[in-house]
C-alpha cells in the first residue's frame, strides 16, 4: 500500500467511528481516535465561546462532534477550525428553532479572523484632515487586515453576539431590528462595536479599491441620512482603514 492511500484511509477511519477496519478495531486507535475527537471539539468550543454560552456546553459539543465527523479539519492549526461552522449550523436541523444561532457564529468566527490577521498601521486622521476636499475624494483607503464587518438584515445578531461574547449579566429586552457589527485589531487586541448599513457599504467599497468619494456615495445610497463625517471618524477611531496598498506603492 502507498503512503499516500495509507494516510488517507487512517484519517477516513480516524473521523468516521462507522468504519469497521482492522485499523480500526485496535484499542490503541480507539483511544488515539478519542483523543483527536476531543481535541477538535475542544477546540470548536474554544473559538466560538458566544455560541456554547448561548446553548450551554452539552449541546455545543454534541453538535461539534457531529461537525468533526462531516468536516475533519483539514490541518493542524485548530486554532483556525471551524471556518465553516456557521453554514454548518444553518443546515443542522437541531438548530433550525435557533434562527440566530449561525450568525452569532460568523461573529465568533470574525473574532478569530482579526486575532489572526496581520499588522498594520492604521490611517493617521490628522494626516487625513490635512488634505484637501479634492485629494480626500480621490484617495483609496482599505480595510485594516483586521477589520471584519457584517450586516444582519434579519436579526440584531450584533446584541445577541456581544452579550454572550464578554459574558454580560445584562437582561434587558432586545429589540428586534437589523444590526451590523465591526470588529478591528489596530494594535494587540481585538474590539468590537456596532456598525450601521452605511459603514458597511463604506468598507464594502473600499475592499473593492473605490476612491473615498465613490465609497461615501455608496454609505449614502445605503442609508440616505448616514452622517459621513461621523462614519468617518468612527472608522478611524476603531483603527478600522489603512493606506491602500496600491497607494503605498505608487513611487
Amino acid at each position: 500500500m502507498k503512503l499516500a492511500d495509507f494516510q488517507s484511509g487512517f484519517a477516513t477511519t480516524l473521523f468516521d467511528p462507522g468504519i469497521a477496519t482492522g485499523l480500526a478495531s485496535q484499542p490503541a486507535f480507539a483511544v488515539y481516535r478519542n483523543t483527536v475527537m476531543k481535541g477538535c471539539i475542544d477546540a470548536l468550543e474554544a473559538n466560538y465561546p458566544s455560541v456554547a454560552r448561548l446553548v450551554g456546553s452539552d449541546w455545543f459539543r454534541a453538535a461539534a462532534a457531529v461537525h468533526v465527523v462531516e468536516r475533519p479539519p483539514r490541518n493542524g492549526r485548530l486554532q483556525d477550525y471551524g471556518a465553516d461552522f456557521a453554514d454548518f449550523l444553518a443546515a443542522f436541523e437541531p438548530a433550525s428553532g435557533l434562527p440566530y444561532l449561525p450568525g452569532v457564529a460568523r461573529l465568533d468566527n470574525c473574532w478569530t479572523q482579526a486575532h489572526t490577521a496581520a499588522d498594520a498601521n492604521a490611517i493617521d486622521g490628522a494626516w487625513l484632515a490635512g488634505l484637501s476636499p479634492e485629494a480626500l475624494g480621490s484617495l483609496r483607503v482599505a480595510p485594516h487586515p483586521a477589520a471584519r464587518w457584517q450586516w444582519f438584515p434579519d436579526a440584531p445578531i450584533y446584541t445577541i453576539w456581544q452579550r454572550n461574547r464578554s459574558a454580560s449579566d445584562d437582561t434587558a429586552e432586545i429589540e428586534w431590528q437589523p444590526e451590523g457589527a465591526l470588529l478591528t485589531r489596530p494594535q494587540d487586541a481585538v474590539t468590537w462595536r456596532e456598525a450601521t448599513l452605511a459603514v458597511c457599504a463604506f468598507l464594502d467599497a473600499c475592499a473593492e479599491g473605490k476612491p473615498l468619494g465613490d465609497a461615501a456615495a455608496a454609505a449614502l445610497a445605503a442609508q440616505p441620512d448616514a452622517d459621513l463625517a461621523d462614519l468617518l471618524a468612527g472608522l478611524l477611531h476603531a483603527g478600522a482603514l489603512v493606506v491602500s496598498p496600491t497607494l503605498e506603492s505608487t513611487p
